[in-house]
Formats: structure tokens, C-alpha cells, sequence
């Protein structure tokens, strides 16, 4: 009874000594189960690999066609909007996620010394920024916090940047907007900018789930930045929902042009197209190479799916 009992603490103490060592950061276990659905490429800490291609396809479609084909999946808590933004840069990236919490001293205290440990420098803000690689866009959960708020300034923006060729997004502040706003290629969308540096907050979650506003963001989620707001893409959908959104852009460009000539009135082109539309849609996606392939077959299922 005795060596039963030793040998249910000792299993309760490795599995409270897994914990401490793996509650900064999401356990690989847990990463591979609540990104089962995706079946790519993955990090070595399982975090989703989406495709290089996958991302700068993302570039050119429209945040309202891909939000509703995510809608249409039964994905209704995937956008958040009103943001301050450094300027209009549009971004793309597989998202490295970080929740901070306000700080209280015995909680921090403990959280850098087995950073120190692990060989992680620096205040927890920094952090994030020194796992990044390329195609990565740092997503903080800061809990909206603005005075004593801001997750970087222009040097670790820099850091950023060099490390993931992206920029940021903070649901919570930022400062040195006017050095930030000179870096080429560089956005940042915030809750607010202020003059202030982090204080009295501290990382409590690195690469975990979190959420920005209404939205729900797992890590390796593919993120497209622009002018409405932020969506956050599960690494599963994303080559369905991006292949959507480009065959919207596709339609729409057709439509536009068919509505002008007066080949197509506004209402056939707005409802399911007949065998004759479709057919001249082949034909016309045929002259703009640009615009990317597609059979009579792939157009069918797509049209059968119809909702926007």
C-alpha cells in the first residue's frame, strides 16, 4: 500500500514538475491536439506551418470574401476591428501568439528566473520577438492596456522586423510612432500609442491560445492585416477559404467588365450563373493568365457553394 501510494506521488509530482516547466509556453501535446485538423508542415514546436505561397497569396484577397467563406465553415468569432494603425500596410503571416496579464511581484519574480534559466534576456516583452522567423506576425493579447501599456518602441519594431519581415498586433499600445512610421514596410495596428514604456505587466502565455477583442487566435493561425481590421484564418482553412476569396476577385473583375459592355445585366451576374455565363467565364479567365487557373469542373463546385 505504502509503494502504491510513493509511486502516485511521485507520478503527481512529474506531472506538476511538467507543468511549471511547460507553463510559460503551450506543451508540444497540446499544440498537435488543438491544431489537430491541420495536416501540414509543422515547427518544431508544433506550432502550423502554413506555406510561403499560402501567405503571399493571402495578399490579394478581400477581408469581407474570406470572412464570410469563414462563415460559411461555422467560424463566427475569427475578425476584430477598430484599430490604430502606424499606416495602411496590408500583412500576411502565420501568427506568434502572447498574452500578458498586470503583474504582480512573487508571479513575475518566478516567470524570469526560469527564463533565466532557459536562456531567455531581457524583460518578457522581449520574448516573443526572439522566437520570430520569417513570415511570423506577432499577436499580443495586452488586455487593452495603453499608459504603461506599450509592448515596443521603434528598436525592438526593428527587431521585430528584421526577424519576421512583419509588423504587429497589440490589443494594447505601442510608442515612438513617428520613428516606427519611417521603417519601410512596417505596420503596426494598436489600441492606442503612448509615450510610455511597459510597466507593472508581464508575459503569462507564449505561443497559447488567446483572444484579440471578439476573436479567438490559436498560434500558426494565418492572420491578414488590412484596412478594416484583423482576421485570424485556422491554419486548416486557409488554402479552402484563401482559394474562395480568390475566385470572388476573379468573378468580380468578369462581373464588373460584363456589367459595363451590357453583355450581362447586374442581376444574372449576382445570382447562379447559367451554363452560357460560365462558359464565357472560362473563355474570359483564359485571356488573363494573372488571374490563375481554373476548370469548368473546380467552377461548378465553386458556383454550387455560392453564398456571396
Amino acid at each position: 500500500m505504502k509503494l502504491k501510494s510513493t509511486a502516485i506521488l511521485l507520478l503527481l509530482c512529474g506531472m506538476f514538475l511538467k507543468t511549471a516547466v511547460q507553463a510559460q509556453t503551450m506543451s508540444k501535446d497540446e499544440m498537435l491536439f488543438l491544431t489537430s485538423e491541420w495536416k501540414g508542415e509543422r515547427f518544431p514546436d508544433g506550432r502550423p506551418r502554413i506555406p510561403d505561397d499560402l501567405l503571399e497569396r493571402a495578399k490579394h484577397v478581400m477581408m469581407d470574401d474570406v470572412w464570410n467563406a469563414l462563415r460559411n465553415e461555422g467560424y463566427n468569432n475569427q475578425f476584430e476591428g477598430h484599430w490604430k494603425s502606424v499606416n495602411e500596410t496590408a500583412m500576411t503571416g502565420r501568427a506568434v501568439t502572447a498574452m500578458y496579464m498586470p503583474s504582480r511581484p512573487d508571479v513575475e519574480k518566478l516567470i524570469k528566473e526560469r527564463g533565466a534559466k532557459e536562456g531567455r534576456k531581457g524583460n518578457t516583452n522581449s520574448w516573443p520577438i526572439d522566437i520570430l522567423t520569417k513570415g511570423d506576425l506577432y499577436v499580443a493579447d495586452a488586455y487593452g492596456k495603453i499608459a504603461g501599456g506599450p509592448l515596443m518602441g521603434s528598436t525592438l519594431a526593428n527587431s521585430i522586423w528584421s526577424k519576421s519581415g512583419n509588423g504587429v498586433v497589440f490589443d494594447g499600445a505601442s510608442r515612438d510612432f513617428q520613428e516606427i512610421a519611417l521603417m519601410p514596410g512596417f505596420n503596426a495596428l494598436v489600441r492606442d500609442f503612448h509615450p510610455s514604456f511597459t510597466d507593472e505587466m508581464v508575459l503569462m502565455g507564449l505561443n497559447t491560445p488567446i483572444h484579440i477583442g471578439g476573436a479567438i487566435v490559436l498560434p500558426g493561425d494565418l492572420v491578414i492585416v488590412q484596412h478594416e481590421g484583423v482576421l485570424f484564418i485556422p491554419a486548416h482553412l486557409a488554402e479552402k477559404v484563401i482559394s474562395v476569396g480568390e475566385f470572388v476577385v476573379r468573378k468580380d473583375k468578369f462581373g464588373y467588365e460584363m456589367v459595363r459592355t451590357g453583355k450581362y445585366s447586374t442581376g444574372e451576374i449576382d445570382n447562379q450563373w447559367t451554363d452560357k455565363i460560365k462558359d464565357d467565364f472560362i473563355q474570359w479567365l483564359q485571356k488573363h493568365p494573372e488571374l490563375g487557373k481554373m476548370t469548368r469542373a473546380e467552377l461548378d463546385v465553386m458556383m454550387s457553394k455560392r453564398t456571396w
